[in-house]
């Protein structure tokens, strides 16, 4: 079990904590007095984390939480106003999306484990994780659209997760969904009770563990990769890929265990 931290913003404490534990890695957003803001520091803080992680074969699984009463309630508007220059914002968002597509690069699942709110890019971050589990107190909305700024960068992963009608309803009106809304809408996998949601995500990072890492990370590509193509050469791709995992060592134990009736030994990550 380790535990580490990234360096502070502008405070004394860590704005981003690390800690591992049985194949998962925390990473904790350490700001609640800004509910979690993304600000700069915060952004290159997760892509080195994440960037990190993706080489680290004793994790199997990451966790995406918040600390104090909220998620993320999206980037740091101070911080942004206090340089109006359309080129700073635009390395700003660029920065932003890199670090969003980071996590769907790297080959462990992410997991979003949300409580309180996940606003305007903090609901990015939701839609970008690949599951997420929320708290039946939880409250999501893409809210530029309330003080003029409408929300591109978030809309990204959230039209591709909520049916369009509902995601640009969500864009243009700026109102929040609740937890049952989001689960129904695709936005989320899972809603349980607050005190249930630690041991909820335990659950869900568990069933992941159990199964083949090479397989969990050979599928998280092909998902992503198939998504953006036509369906003809998504299929194409998508049997070179499940006849390069056939060849994976893991495949051949897996089906012998499976026609032996006994449980598969996986290689060591």
């Amino acid at each position: 079990m380790t535990a580490t931290a990234a360096q502070p913003d502008l405070s004394n404490e860590p704005l981003l904590l690390r800690h591992d534990e049985g194949g998962i890695a925390t990473l904790t957003l350490n700001r609640p007095k800004q509910f979690n803001a993304l600000s700069e520091e915060m952004l290159l803080a997760l892509t080195e984390a994440l960037e990190a992680i993706g080489e680290d074969k004793t994790v199997r699984v990451v966790v995406i939480a918040g600390a104090g009463k909220a998620f993320c309630a999206g980037h740091d508007l101070k911080q942004m106003r206090q340089t109006p220059d359309e080129d700073y914002y635009e390395r700003l968002f660029r920065l932003c999306g890199t670090m969003m597509q980071t996590i769907g690069q790297i080959p462990q699942p992410v997991i979003a484990r949300v409580h309180g709110i996940a606003t305007a890019a903090g609901c990015q971050l939701v839609a970008q994780c690949d599951l997420a589990v929320a708290a039946e107190e939880a409250r999501f909305a893409t809210s530029g659209i309330n003080v003029g700024l409408f929300c591109s960068t978030p809309a990204v992963p959230l039209s591709r997760n909520v049916p369009r009608k509902r995601a640009f309803e969500m864009l243009v009106t700026g109102d929040f969904v609740d937890a049952k809304t989001a689960a129904e809408w695709n936005l989320i996998n899972q809603v349980v009770p607050a005190a249930e949601l630690d041991n909820a995500v335990k659950a869900l990072a568990a069933k992941i563990i159990e199964k083949s890492a090479s397989a969990i990370a050979t599928g998280k590509q092909m998902v992503y990769v198939q998504a953006e193509k036509g369906m003809a050469e998504a299929y194409s791709y998508a049997a070179h890929v499940m006849a390069t995992n056939m060849m994976q060592p893991d495949a051949a134990e897996g089906i012998d265990a499976f026609m032996q009736k006994r449980k598969p030994n996986w290689q060591t990550p």
